[in-house]
């Protein structure tokens, strides 16, 4: 008589095959949840950050980050594309009734950390400080500043005494706080020049002499000097994280996360975690500032270029 296969097979190996097909069975009914973040590319370094961090602390939760602008990621959060924006600027009114309309929920806002929003001159620009009124002369349409000579300084490794202005994109939402804050609302000159990302704005100042920029605090590198700068008639405050947590810099901004509606599940999860003290050191890791104090770390050194005032 034939004995069946299976009553010929060792007890402890169909043991450790049940075990097998057990674990793979777990591992079916628990995939790895996905979470999609988009938007502000000021806060790309630090949404980067937090992701790969939180994939070594929740391993089944990956966090996958893209950037685009500001407006980039509110529009994929109306069309529930995403789970969460990034923005550098408040959402406005027409976006938030866009996403009551689309989501049956109102958008809810998420501070996560701040930023200086920085203007970056060549490392060679003898330029330490500039009042609010001066900017807005100088980016402005119509504003007379269009010379280095009309600030009253001698820029020698820029001969033509021409100030080029590069900005951001205007899907950008530091594009939008800038031309609201610093310009008053003013559109820019024409012949400003607009790039696409933070990093890029800091890498042309950096190469080009005569320019002038403007860009998130975690972006500078040796090659630019960062502005103090003063409202009318008050002293130049340089872009610190003290000066940028108490908002005494004056074009200081929240970095924002939204989401449609309360958040829920894994996705209240992570911006628990983005707020706990782990996930704010991160924000002081990439240049930002955390939303306490007790997160900042050492207290770095003043950046290049504000040790004096011109």
């Amino acid at each position: 008589m034939r004995v069946p296969v299976l009553d010929r097979v060792p007890a402890f190996v169909l043991l450790l095959c049940a075990i097998g097909v057990a674990a793979c069975n777990r591992g079916a009914a628990s995939p790895r949840e996905v979470l999609l973040n988009r938007g502000s590319d000021t806060m790309i370094n630090v949404a980067q950050a937090w992701a790969e961090e939180y994939a070594r602390v929740e391993p089944r939760v990956s966090v996958e980050v893209a950037g685009g602008g500001s407006g980039v990621g509110i529009a994929a959060l109306i069309d529930g594309t995403v789970q969460i924006a990034n923005s550098s600027r408040p959402m406005k009114a027409a976006e938030r009734a866009a996403a009551r309309a689309s989501r049956g929920a109102d958008p809810v806002q998420h501070i996560t950390g701040y930023d200086a929003l920085v203007v970056y001159v060549h490392a060679s620009n003898p330029v330490r400080s500039m009042t609010l009124g001066q900017l807005r002369e100088l980016f402005a349409e119509g504003g007379r500043i269009t010379r280095w000579s009309d600030l009253g300084v001698r820029h020698a490794a820029c001969p033509r005494d021409t100030i080029v202005r590069i900005s951001r994109q205007s899907s950008s939402g530091t594009y939008d706080f800038f031309r609201e804050v610093a310009l008053d609302t003013h559109d820019f000159k024409l012949g400003t020049l607009e790039l696409n990302g933070s990093k890029e704005v800091v890498e042309l100042v950096a190469h080009t002499p005569c320019a002038i920029g403007y860009s998130g605090m975690g972006y500078a590198t040796p090659g630019v000097n960062m502005l103090a700068l003063s409202k009318d008639g008050g002293p130049p405050v340089p872009p610190t994280p003290a000066a940028t947590l108490d908002r005494s810099y004056p074009i200081a901004r929240p970095l924002y996360m939204y989401t449609a509606g309360e958040p829920e599940g894994e996705t209240k999860r992570y911006l628990d975690w983005i707020h706990s003290p782990a996930g704010q050191r991160l924000v002081a890791a990439v240049g930002y500032v955390p939303l306490r104090a007790a997160d900042m770390g050492p207290t770095p050194s003043a950046p290049r270029g504000q040790e004096g005032n011109q």
